[in-house]
């Protein structure tokens, strides 16, 4: 019979434990804490047999688990004693807690609270909320059960913590704590670099605290190793964050007059991100840059454009070459990300506000209009030596306000399209890298001495991987965060077709992301062919294929065909120079557009023709 009044506390969110009036209750080990933080984070539903075991043992139970199983609850029932109830349901274990606690429960309870009165403009309650509830975290989660339970459970309770983290910091800076919070908030960037909204967070708190250049460093700082670790650009949080600190108010206008000044100084910026410190091979491409930067006015054309394909590294190429010629420019280095291959591109009249204050102009002396915005910064950059990196570009209206006026200025873009109306442009195709260059990424990343111990597998993983330098940074980002994976298991996981693409991200960072910014630009009409023709048994067929995917006449389909080439998610296998042109895909990119494929596009490629005959089909 339950004893009234007698509770029992537990504790999950640590190692797990449990208490009864305010005495530990021994476990054995493992496996049996392993059991009760299941049942208990089952919330009241059965758990079955086989998750248990699977929890337990993997996939390879011995042959008496139903026995081993069943003596763990009964040990379990023995320590809890009455306060709490395991029993038996069809073919699994359910507990029920009665009036004892689980500390996940009370965190989510005071979690929510906080977060209703931070919308509601209450910080003091939000913040009182939210440090009661972090304060029920107690050491590493589920750090005394099997690593299958950690998988399954401990990266949405970490997800869950962090959140809440987020709101109390939100709150603590709404009550104008934002002294007390940068050391905080500097440790918690140093330990997660690749977290955005931490970062924000902590550029916020020092703009508070007078540090705007500290802030613009930390931005700089988090660009850099989304760029080295994940080939990838800081996201809109961090974006926003940027264009905060650099919307700071200048000095007023009768300040600015009573210095002599007239609206602007003669100051030298330094925008270039850090390069990545891991760049590997490029160095045909490299050298081609810098002699076109290097080269004197107006001989050298003064603008480079680095195309190529989602997740390639044009940006870490960009960047490098940017770098290395940066003493070729001593009147600075101007930089912005134009935001074109997340689908939100920036208004190129910011761009020039922020140009223009990073040249020194007070905020009261930049216009508002973007024609005279663009005649203030062509004519202080005149005479002028200056390097302007403009990434990501999405169009050519929205870089050619941004183009200097001067030839001895230098310009180089990124974009994955080829800007076939920008003037004097060299351009330059950033292709995948070649095996040796992409092993020598990889292995830079996750280590030579991992690599050579299993150098088969890495081998294999680079293949998987499309030699796609996104897709190698997160493959390798992966296996640092999961020290306890041997390559071969990624290489397995990658092996399978139909999850490769969920192996190769990173929270919200991933390939299937890049790839979908490129394919969600396309016209309706290319992305069915592009769906299509990845359904075909060969990844390379004639030009002629997407006519017959699509039911279109042949010059229909040959438009295009050539709208997914220009979007870089086919490539060019051949050509006269005319209509015999054959295309291929990227692997990934055939991985993504089969994914994208419906039932409509199945039945209509099975029930036209034989998908083999499609190779064969005339140019």
């Amino acid at each position: 019979m339950r004893r009234i009044g007698a509770t029992v506390d537990f504790c999950v969110l640590g190692p797990v434990r449990a208490w009864r009036n305010g005495a530990e209750i021994p476990l054995d080990g493992a496996k049996q804490r392993t059991v009760l933080a299941a049942l208990l984070l089952a919330r009241g539903r059965t758990v079955a047999d086989t998750q248990l075991c699977q929890l337990l043992w993997d996939e390879h139970p011995p042959a008496t688990f139903a026995a081993q199983l069943y003596n763990y609850v009964s040990r379990l029932r023995k320590y809890l004693g009455a306060e709490v109830e395991i029993l038996r349901q069809w073919s699994g274990y359910v507990l029920r807690l009665g009036e004892s606690k689980l500390d996940i429960e009370e965190f989510e309870r005071l979690a929510a609270l906080g977060r209703d009165a931070l919308r509601a403009g209450q910080p003091e309650q939000a913040a009182r909320c939210l440090h009661e509830a972090l304060g029920l975290w107690r050491g590493t989660t589920l750090a005394n059960v099997t690593d299958h339970l950690v998988e399954a459970e401990a990266h949405r309770m970490a997800e869950a913590r962090m959140a809440a983290l987020e709101d109390r910091i939100k709150a603590d800076l709404m009550l104008g704590r934002q002294a007390g919070l940068v050391p905080e908030l500097t440790d918690l960037v140093a330990a997660q670099p690749l977290h955005e909204q931490l970062r924000g967070l902590l550029m916020t708190a020092l703009l508070r605290c007078d540090r705007q250049a500290d802030a613009l460093a930390v931005y700089h700082e988090g660009r850099r190793a989304l760029a080295d670790e994940l080939g990838v650009d800081p996201g809109p949080a961090l974006t926003e964050a940027y264009r905060t600190v650099l919307a700071r108010p200048g000095p007023p206008v009768a300040e600015v007059a009573a210095r002599g000044e007239s609206g602007w100084r003669d100051v030298r910026p330094a925008m270039l991100p850090p390069g990545a410190q891991d760049f590997c091979g490029r160095q045909a491409e490299l050298r081609e840059v810098a002699a076109l930067l290097a080269g004197p006015a107006p001989s050298a054309p003064p603008r480079t454009l680095l195309t190529g394909m989602a997740g390639v590294g044009k940006t870490a190429l960009a960047l490098r070459a940017a770098h290395l010629s940066r003493d070729e420019f001593p009147d600075g280095q101007l930089y912005v990300d134009l935001g074109g291959t997340r689908g939100n591109a920036i208004d190129p009249g910011d761009v020039l506000g922020w140009f223009l204050r990073s040249l020194g102009n007070a905020e009261q002396a930049i216009p508002r209009r973007l024609d005279e915005r663009e005649c203030l910064y062509r004519s202080q950059l005149a005479g002028r030596r200056v390097l302007v990196v403009l990434d990501n570009a999405a169009s050519y209206p929205q870089v050619r306000p941004l183009l200097p006026g001067d030839p001895s200025c230098r310009v180089i873009l990124t974009c994955r399209g080829r800007l076939s109306e920008l003037p004097g442009a060299t351009r330059v195709e950033v292709d995948i890298l070649e095996p040796a260059q992409a092993l020598e990424l990889f292995a830079t990343i996750v280590g030579a001495r991992r690599v050579t111990a299993e150098l088969a597998a890495a081998h294999r993983i680079v293949q998987l991987c499309g030699r796609l330098s996104i897709g190698l940074r997160v493959a390798a980002a992966r296996l640092i965060a999961r020290p306890h994976w041997s390559l071969h298991y990624l290489a397995q996981r990658l092996a399978d077709e139909r999850f490769r693409l969920n192996e190769l991200r990173l929270g919200t960072l991933d390939v299937r992301a890049r790839l979908d910014g490129s394919y969600q630009e396309l016209a309706a009409e290319s992305q069915v062919a592009l769906r299509r023709l990845a359904l075909l048994e060969t990844a390379e067929f004639p030009i002629g294929a997407a006519a017959r995917v699509l039911g279109v006449p042949h010059r229909v389909g040959e438009e295009v065909a050539e709208s997914l080439v220009d979007a870089r998610l086919l490539e060019i296998a051949g050509s006269d120079g005319a209509r015999r042109q054959r295309h291929r895909f990227h692997d990934l990119v055939r991985v993504f557009a089969r994914e994208k494929a419906d039932p409509v596009d199945r039945r209509t490629i099975a029930g036209r023709f034989p998908l083999s005959a499609l190779s064969r089909v005339p140019a």
